[in-house]
This record gives structure tokens, C-alpha cells and sequence, in this order.
């Protein structure tokens, strides 16, 4: 997928990136490639898998939740190389994105990320997501929290859901093994007060991969004792 195939693909699901956007994804782009020459940041470097396993990619949650097109408050937890949360930023200038990592050089590269492309509302924390959860400053503060390939969804439900406000969503971007991973999350569900709304399910385009998609509302409040320490929740999940 080049430039102009992502532009009018995401055109198709009114989504309307100006011209100086897709220069800021080709920044982005570059900034990717060149760092990780000597950081590992992503195992997909060629221009036309970046921008659709990506880009593309990171965008899919906005075909579905025209919310995501507003000022809402956005966390992306263990964001990686910023993905999906920088990509939404991009698309979207008016969200207040909070990118949250464990590996400082990450979120130097964030950063440097942050300041070329002149992207404002952008707080980096550096803190696993189990420490991130239990700081009142963030506990319950997000309208969204997002996460890509980071752990089994029972135990991103408690890295992930302490941070949503009530009435709040936790989008999960999944792969095709979704449905295993959902019905072995009824306990963590009901134990930190989520509940799957809905599922999209979508094929990413040139044969790049099947997504599915899972909003998790915040219904009640998270008890106080999640997320556990450091290591816990992946170790011995809900």
C-alpha cells in the first residue's frame, strides 16, 4: 500500500487526511526506519507494509466510532513505536493522547516523534501499565484507552481497564484468535466491571491479515486492588 492507496482507502470510510497529514505519516514513516537501524522498534520496515499494517492498521477503531473523530482524552498503553495512538493523533489533531511504555528509549523515540511532526496534547509516561493504573492522576481518567498486540485480553482488561472512566471504552485490536481470547476473559470482565459491547471484524486490505476489533464498556467502577503489581496479571490472570 503506498501513500495515495492509504489516502483513498481511508477516504472510503470518511476518513479525510489532508495533505500535510500524509506528509506527517511519511515522517513518521522515516523517523521508524531510520531509528530502528539501531533501535528494535518494529520487525515491518518496508514502506508499503508500514503504511497498511500499520497506518491503515492503527486507524481501524475510527471506521466504527465516529467519537474517535473528537476531543476525547485517549491512552494507548504499552505503545511500542506508537502505534495505534500516534497514528490516531495524527488523524485526528484534536485528541488528548497519553502514550504509556515501559522502555525509556521508546519513548525517546516518541518524542522525538512529538516535536518533528509538531504534534501538541501529547503526554508521554514512562511506567508498566500495572503501576500506570494505579496512579490516581490517570486511574479512571480516559474517555479510550487503546492497545495492539500487547498481551491475551484477560490480562490487558487489567492493565487497561482501571484508566477508563466509567461509561468509558477499552478498544482491544486483535487478530483473528479474538473469540478464544474473549471467552477466556468472562471472570477478569466481570471482576474489574467491563462488558463487551461489540465486535468488528475486518480484513485489512492486500491480504495484510484479518483484525477484529473489541470495545469493552466501563460499567462500574474498577476495584481498588487492580491492576496487581508488576509482572502479576500476566503471570496468573484473572
Amino acid at each position: 500500500m503506498n501513500p495515495q492507496e492509504l489516502q483513498l482507502s481511508l477516504a472510503h470510510q470518511n476518513i479525510n487526511l489532508s495533505d500535510q497529514q500524509m506528509a506527517q505519516l511519511q515522517q513518521y514513516f522515516q523517523l521508524l526506519v531510520e531509528t530502528n537501524k539501531v533501535m528494535n522498534l518494529t520487525n515491518i520496515t518496508e514502506e508499503s507494509a508500514v503504511y497498511v499494517k500499520h497506518f491503515y492498521d492503527s486507524l481501524t477503531p475510527m471506521f466504527y466510532d465516529q467519537q474517535l473523530t473528537q476531543a476525547v482524552s485517549v491512552a494507548d498503553i504499552g505503545t511500542g513505536a506508537g502505534f495505534p495512538g500516534i497514528v490516531l493523533k495524527i488523524a485526528n489533531p484534536k485528541l488528548h493522547l497519553t502514550l504509556v511504555d515501559s522502555l525509556n528509549k521508546r519513548l525517546n523515540f516518541l518524542q522525538q516523534v512529538v516535536d518533528q511532526l509538531q504534534l501538541s496534547k501529547v503526554q508521554l509516561v514512562h511506567a508498566r501499565a500495572e503501576e500506570f493504573g494505579q496512579q490516581e492522576q490517570y486511574r479512571q481518567q480516559y474517555d479510550y484507552v487503546v492497545a495492539r498486540a500487547v498481551a491475551n485480553l484477560p490480562v490487558l482488561l487489567e492493565l487497561c481497564l482501571p484508566v477508563v472512566k466509567q461509561g468509558g471504552y477499552f478498544i482491544a485490536l486483535k487478530g483473528a484468535q479474538a473469540e478464544t481470547e474473549m471467552a477466556a476473559a468472562k471472570s477478569a470482565l466481570f471482576k474489574l466491571g467491563g462488558q463487551i459491547e461489540r465486535v468488528e471484524k475486518l480484513k485489512l486490505p492486500q491480504a495484510a491479515g484479518e483484525r477484529q476489533l473489541i470495545w469493552i464498556k466501563k460499567v462500574k467502577s474498577t476495584p481498588a486492588k487492580f491492576p496487581r503489581k508488576p509482572g502479576i496479571p500476566a503471570r496468573n490472570p484473572l
